[in-house]
């Protein structure tokens, strides 16, 4: 039985309070105030963590740097769910060797899901002894103690709790300058997709209170934040293990009230928990954006129960009809695994003819990458890696037409977007996205600023974004 999450405010720990004085003078008395520099990889959520982790050092009087020869502190917060998402942090890590040795003072740590692996945590210690600092997902908020035993101690210093953790509110958030932000409402999963390394990184689901959420929220937007993405494992479960009668439906009403704020978007949800409560919650709230990341991972029902993913092919399609009839002009995007263990041709098309019945503005897929500890990583697999790829690049043919088709219709359309900044691509050229997510390049205007709303009529259309001009 799940044993309910404490709700602990960071401002009354005593502990980690004295241990951020401590780490402060100890930098003060070398006269140089010090500076990090974080990786991030991985989800939304490590992304939010990592805001926290900077928060943390900045009450410590930490700067920021993205250059490791700038930093004195490099930490790598990291993702499990892909083994290629694990060999690039060890290769970035393995690669800081020779700094170290040139900078024998500078502290090197890792952090996130991959160290709530204990294999993973062994080869830290075996092979990378440069590494100053492990913690996990459970004892973020302990990074002052961690830090100050790692820079009076000549040892590596490891803290990784195996327990599910607490809800740690009011750990200081540095957030970039931005009209928009990610806010947690709660953490873990208890869904057990075989598959799946979350559970066992992330923990059981431990929703933070509803009062917390807005009031974070209120403050988000008093800011200039106008744009909020709520974030969970499974959203859809928010409310489940709190004491007050909230669901998720509820706890997007209350969002919607919050004055100032203009768009509502969340990530991300299981369909086995879609309700039609949730949907007609979405359909009435306006704020809440024209968009629903739903993942549907396979289209075979054999490999959907080998998956435990706890729904059908017909649901999964019966479920898009009802949030379609309610929504027509609803944005969808999945998440699609390709080569799970022994899928076979007829399975993978399966997964075809729900990309082709659905038709989603965009997916994000992914060959099957075995994690260790998983049910699905002792499951036999007689399908080639040749095979896998090859379907993998049919999915990627049939779903990249598809997102061309839907791109066209918004030609010579008015839409509305938020002004984001300068393109990733082009930094000559602004960047939004629409309220279904659509990205939206166009020319800079004397009186536009970032966080402004435009109207943009679209003048040319790419598989991926589109283009425009203000008017």
């Amino acid at each position: 039985m799940q044993t309910k999450a404490q709700h602990i405010s960071y401002n009354d720990n005593n502990e980690q309070i004295k241990y951020i004085k401590r780490v402060t003078d100890f930098f003060a008395s070398s006269g140089k105030a010090p500076i990090a520099n974080i990786h991030t990889f991985g989800c939304q959520q490590n992304e939010n963590d990592t805001e926290r982790i900077k928060g943390i050092l900045k009450q410590m009087g930490f700067g920021f740097t993205s250059e490791d020869e700038e930093a004195d502190f490099i930490l790598f917060n990291t993702c499990a769910v892909r083994e290629g998402a694990e060999d690039r942090v060890l290769g970035n890590l393995g690669a800081l060797k020779h700094l170290k040795l040139r900078k024998p003072n500078v502290l090197i740590g890792i952090c996130g899901c991959m160290m709530q692996q204990e294999h993973m945590v062994k080869r830290i210690k075996s092979k990378y002894r440069h590494v100053s600092i492990v913690f996990g997902t459970h004892t973020l908020f302990k990074l002052p103690q961690i830090l100050f035993e790692a820079i009076t101690r000549d040892k590596t210093v490891i803290n990784v709790c195996d327990a599910h953790g607490d809800i740690i509110e009011d750990i200081p958030i540095l957030r970039e300058s931005s009209p928009k932000a990610w806010v947690s409402i709660m953490y873990g999963c208890n869904n057990f997709c075989s598959y799946c390394i979350v559970p066992y990184t992330r923990g059981r689901e431990r929703s933070r209170k509803a009062d917390d959420i807005i009031a974070e929220i209120k403050k988000l937007v008093a800011e200039g934040v106008t744009e909020v993405t709520l974030l969970g494992q499974n959203v859809n479960s928010y409310g489940k293990d709190l004491d007050e009668n909230i669901d998720f439906a509820e706890l997007l009403r209350r969002v919607n009230e919050i004055d100032g704020l203009k768009r509502i978007r969340f990530m991300t949800s299981h369909p086995k928990d879609m309700t039609d409560r949730l949907i007609d919650a979405m359909a009435e709230c306006d704020k809440v954006c024209n968009q629903l990341h739903l993942p549907f991972q396979a289209g075979s029902n054999r490999i959907l129960k080998l998956m435990n993913r706890r729904y059908t092919k017909e649901d999964y399609l019966a479920l898009v009809g009802k949030i379609k009839a309610k929504m027509p002009d609803i944005s969808l995007s999945s998440d699609v695994i390709v080569g799970f263990p022994n899928e076979t041709k007829e399975d993978f098309l399966e997964t075809i003819d729900v990309l082709e019945k659905v038709r989603f503005d965009t997916i994000f897929s992914f060959i099957y990458s075995k994690r260790s500890g998983t049910p699905a990583a002792i499951m036999e697999d007689s399908i080639s890696d040749k095979e896998k790829h090859e379907n993998f690049d049919r999915l990627l043919e049939v779903q990249n037409r598809i997102s061309r088709e839907i791109n066209e219709t918004y030609g010579g359309k008015t839409v509305e977007v938020l002004v984001e900044g300068p393109s990733k691509n082009n930094p000559e050229i602004y960047s939004g996205r629409t309220d279904t997510g659509k990205t939206v390049n166009f020319p800079f205007h004397d009186e536009t600023k970032i966080g402004d709303y435009v109207n943009i009529k679209i003048t040319k259309v790419n598989t991926w974004s589109l283009d425009g001009e203000i008017i």
